[in-house]
């Protein structure tokens, strides 16, 4: 078995209206799928994003695994954007904070950068390359 492709990343948030709010703002889109709890209010939202409609989820703190950390920390997902000075702007002027500054990675074009969104979750955008040779072929 092999890891086919990028399938949904999930985020956790304390207040899940705000986090969807903030992300809708922020993505120019609202969450497709929404998922009520037991008491009415969204336990979990979802939206489909970019080129291969990829799914960011966005889960109430409450339903994390025993043991989650709250703190930033772990793997980074970076998605692929246009204009990676312009989004980390656009983040921090929505109250995310720098986790990493903008970063060259070698010689090859990759680029990086990573913040902490309001919620505690690290979003990590870069420049990528290799992501626009393969959506062009």
């Amino acid at each position: 078995m092999s890891l086919r492709g990028f399938a949904t990343l999930n985020f956790w948030a304390d207040d899940l209206a705000a986090a969807a709010d903030w992300y809708t703002e922020f993505l120019g889109v609202a969450p497709y799928f929404n998922r009520p709890g037991p008491d009415g209010r969204p336990v979990y939202v979802e939206f489909r994003l970019g080129d291969h409609q990829a799914e960011l989820g966005i889960i109430d703190r409450r339903y994390a695994p025993p043991g989650a950390k709250g703190e930033p920390g772990g793997a980074i997902m970076y998605w692929h954007v246009d204009d990676l000075a312009a989004t980390v702007e656009r983040l921090i002027a929505l109250g995310a904070t720098e986790y990493e500054p903008i970063t060259p990675r070698g010689d090859s074009g990759f680029v990086t950068a990573s913040v902490v969104d309001p919620f505690g979750n690290v979003l990590g955008v870069m420049r990528n390359p290799h992501y626009l040779q393969v959506l062009a072929a």
